[in-house]
C-alpha cells in the first residue's frame, strides 16, 4: 500500500507533465507552424476588399451644356445572419427606404441569407439619414454599396447620338458606346477591417488605390441648333407621318456635325420602353436610294473631266429617251426643250444626267461615285455605320442611265451630306466629326479631334460652277423654291425616289423625299439634309421640294439668326417675288 501510495503522485506528475507537454506543443504549432494559416483565416473573416467605383464621365455639347451625367447613388444591402431583431430593423428602415415594414421584415428574417438587396438607386442624402439611424439604434447587418444612375437632362433630344448605358453602366449605342474607353474611368479599391458590428475600423485601413473617374466628352453638336432641328422635325412628322425621317446639319469646311435627329426616337433615360426601330440611328444605319440629290455627283464629275461646260446643250429627246429597250422620262408635262448642263440641275433632268454619265463611261463614273464617299464608311465616331451599296462596273445595260439620277445605288443620309459638303467647301471630302474633344475634370484637353480632309474629289472651279446651278435650284425657276431663306443665298437639290420593293421593282406611290442645301451660298457655313421616308401624303405632294425644302428653310433661317448672320437687304426686298409653276421633284 505504501508503495502504491508513493506511485500515485509520480503517475499524476507524469500525466500532468504529458498534458502540459502536449498543450505546449499545440501552442507552438498554432503560434509558429500554423501562424500564417490562422492569420489568413482571421484576415478573411475580418478584412474585406472594397471596390471604389469610378464615376462615369459626362457628355457635353460644343458650348459645354451637359447632355449626359452620372448621379452617385447607393444600393442598400442586408446580411440577415447578423440581424438580431428583424422587426426593429424593418421599422427603422421602412420609412426612409419607402418600403412596407412587414414585407421588409419578412425579407430579412431568413438568417441563412447573407446578401439581400433591399433597395437600389438610393440617393446619398437618404443614405446619410439611414446611417445616422442605424448608429443611434445600434442596428447590425445593414450596409450599402456604391451605385450610379445615368441622367440625360434633355430626354429624347439627340438620343441616337448619345446612346444609353445598360445595368452594368456600360455604353450601349451612340457616344456612350464608341467613347466607352474614355468615359468609364478606372475603379479603385481599399482593404478594410470591420468590427463585430460590421463597421469599418478606419485606423486599421490597409492597401488602397483611388478610383480614376472617366473623362468628359465634348461633342461638335450645338444644342441650340439641335433644338431648331427637333422642333421642326416634330412638327413635320406630326403632319406627314413618315415611316422614318432624318435631319443632319454639318459644317462643310470642318466636317463637324452641328445637329442630328431621327424619327422614330426614344428616351435614353428609359431605353427599355423604346421599340427596336426607335433606337436605329437612321442617319448612319439606314440606306435609301437618294434620287435626284445624287445628280450633283454626275454633273460635277462631267465638268471635272472637261467633257462639257455649264453652257453645253444636251438633247433631252423631247422628254422620252429610248435606251436599252426601256424608256427614260423627264418628269413634268412638257414641253421638254434641250437644256444646258447648268439647267440640268435646275430642272432636275433625268435624261440629261444619264447622257452625261454615258459620256464618261461606266468606269470613270464609278470612280467618281466612290471618290465622293459612296460605298464606304465615313469613319464617323458612331456605332453601326454602313457603307451603302455601290456595285462595281459590271452593270446591266440600263444601269448607266439610272444610277446618274440616284436609282440603283443605296446611300446613307450622312453620305449625301458629306458629298454636298464637298461641293460647298470647294471640292474637299471631309471626314464627319461628332466628337470635338476629350477632356479631364479641369477642362484640360486629353484628345483633340481636328478636321480631317479625306481627299479632293473635284477642282474648286468645278464646285463654283455646280454651286451656281444649285443656287438657281433654290429660286422661283428651280425645283426647290420653297427652300428660299429670306435675305440669304441658298443652294441645294431636291430628291424624290421611289422606294424599291424587296420583291423587285419599285412600290407605287411610296417615296423617299429629300432636300439637301447649303447657306449662305457664297460662303457656306452649314449643309443641311432633310429626308422623309414614305410620308403619308397625297402622291401629288410627295416631293422633296414640297415636304423637305420648307423644313430646311425654317431650320436655316433660325440658325442664321442664332449665328447673327446679317441678311442682304436686296434679297429681303426680292423675297416676295411671285413663284412660277415648276415641278418640285
Amino acid at each position: 500500500m505504501n508503495r502504491l501510495s508513493r506511485a500515485r503522485p509520480v503517475v499524476a506528475c507524469v500525466g500532468l507533465a504529458c498534458c502540459l507537454t502536449f498543450f505546449s506543443g499545440r501552442l507552438v504549432q498554432l503560434h509558429v507552424t500554423k501562424h500564417e494559416t490562422y492569420v489568413n483565416l482571421a484576415a478573411k473573416k475580418n478584412l474585406k476588399k472594397e471596390s471604389i467605383f469610378a464615376m462615369r464621365g459626362a457628355i457635353k455639347d460644343v458650348k459645354g451644356e451637359v447632355l449626359a451625367v452620372s448621379e452617385p447613388l447607393r444600393t442598400i444591402i442586408a446580411d440577415a445572419s447578423r440581424i438580431t431583431d428583424p422587426k426593429k430593423t424593418a421599422l427603422a428602415l421602412a420609412d426612409l427606404l419607402e418600403l412596407d415594414a412587414a414585407e421588409l421584415e419578412a425579407k430579412i428574417s431568413d438568417r441563412s441569407k447573407r446578401y439581400i438587396v433591399l433597395k437600389k438607386q438610393v440617393r446619398e442624402v437618404v443614405c446619410q439619414a439611414l446611417d445616422q439611424r442605424i448608429g443611434e439604434q445600434r442596428l447590425r447587418g445593414i450596409s450599402s454599396e456604391p451605385d450610379a444612375r445615368r441622367i440625360y437632362p434633355n430626354g429624347p433630344m439627340l438620343c441616337h447620338v448619345l446612346g444609353f448605358v445598360n445595368y452594368e453602366h456600360r455604353g450601349m449605342q451612340g457616344i456612350e458606346m464608341t467613347m466607352e474607353r474614355y468615359l468609364q474611368g478606372r475603379d479603385g479599391f481599399r482593404v478594410i477591417e470591420k468590427s463585430r458590428s460590421g463597421h469599418e475600423i478606419v485606423p486599421y485601413r490597409r492597401q488602397e488605390r483611388m478610383a480614376q473617374d472617366g473623362f468628359n466628352i465634348r461633342l461638335t453638336v450645338d444644342m441650340a441648333i439641335q433644338g431648331f432641328v427637333e422642333t421642326e422635325l416634330n412638327a413635320a412628322c406630326e403632319q406627314y407621318k413618315p415611316e422614318m425621317a432624318t435631319v443632319i446639319v454639318m459644317d462643310p469646311k470642318t466636317g463637324r456635325i452641328l445637329a442630328m435627329a431621327n424619327r422614330p426616337h426614344f428616351d435614353p433615360n428609359e431605353p427599355g420602353e423604346g421599340s427596336d426601330a426607335s433606337k436605329i440611328n437612321a442617319a448612319v444605319i439606314s440606306q435609301v436610294e437618294p434620287g435626284s440629290t445624287f445628280k450633283i455627283v454626275t454633273v460635277a464629275a462631267s465638268l471635272n473631266e472637261k467633257l462639257v461646260t455649264p453652257d453645253t446643250i444636251i438633247n433631252l429627246e423631247g422628254g422620252r429617251f429610248h435606251f436599252a429597250g426601256r424608256v427614260l422620262r423627264d418628269h413634268g408635262h412638257g414641253p421638254f426643250p434641250n437644256r444646258s448642263v447648268h439647267d440640268l440641275l435646275v430642272k432636275s433632268s433625268n435624261i440629261g444626267v444619264a447622257k452625261l454619265a454615258m459620256m464618261m463611261g461606266e468606269r470613270r463614273f464609278y470612280e467618281y461615285i466612290r471618290s465622293f464617299g459612296f460605298g464606304e464608311r465615313s469613319g464617323i465616331n458612331l456605332p453601326g455605320e454602313i457603307a451603302g451599296i455601290v456595285h462595281p462596273p459590271r452593270w446591266s445595260k440600263i444601269a448607266i442611265s439610272r444610277i446618274p439620277m440616284g436609282q440603283g445605288v443605296a446611300t446613307t443620309p450622312l453620305q449625301m451630306v458629306i458629298a454636298m459638303s464637298a461641293i460647298a467647301n470647294g471640292g474637299k471630302l471631309m471626314m464627319p466629326q461628332i466628337v470635338r474633344e476629350v477632356c479631364d475634370e479641369e477642362g484640360n484637353t486629353v484628345v483633340d479631334f481636328k478636321p480631317v480632309v479625306v481627299r479632293e474629289v473635284v477642282e474648286p472651279e468645278v464646285t463654283d460652277l455646280v454651286k451656281a446651278a444649285l443656287r438657281d435650284v433654290v429660286s422661283p425657276r428651280g425645283t426647290a423654291r420653297r427652300a428660299i431663306v429670306p435675305g440669304f443665298t441658298v443652294g441645294g437639290k431636291t430628291g424624290t425616289a421611289q422606294k424599291p420593293s424587296p420583291k423587285g421593282g419599285y412600290y407605287d406611290h411610296r417615296y423617299v423625299s429629300s432636300f439637301i442645301g447649303f447657306m449662305p451660298a457664297e460662303d457656306p457655313k452649314l449643309v443641311c439634309l432633310v429626308l422623309f421616308d414614305d410620308a403619308k401624303v397625297p402622291t401629288n405632294e410627295n416631293y422633296g421640294g414640297v415636304l423637305a425644302a420648307p423644313v430646311f428653310s425654317r431650320i436655316a433661317e433660325k440658325t442664321a439668326r442664332y449665328w447673327n448672320l446679317q441678311p442682304d437687304p436686296a434679297l429681303l426686298e426680292g423675297g416676295g417675288m411671285k413663284l412660277t409653276q415648276t415641278s418640285e421633284r
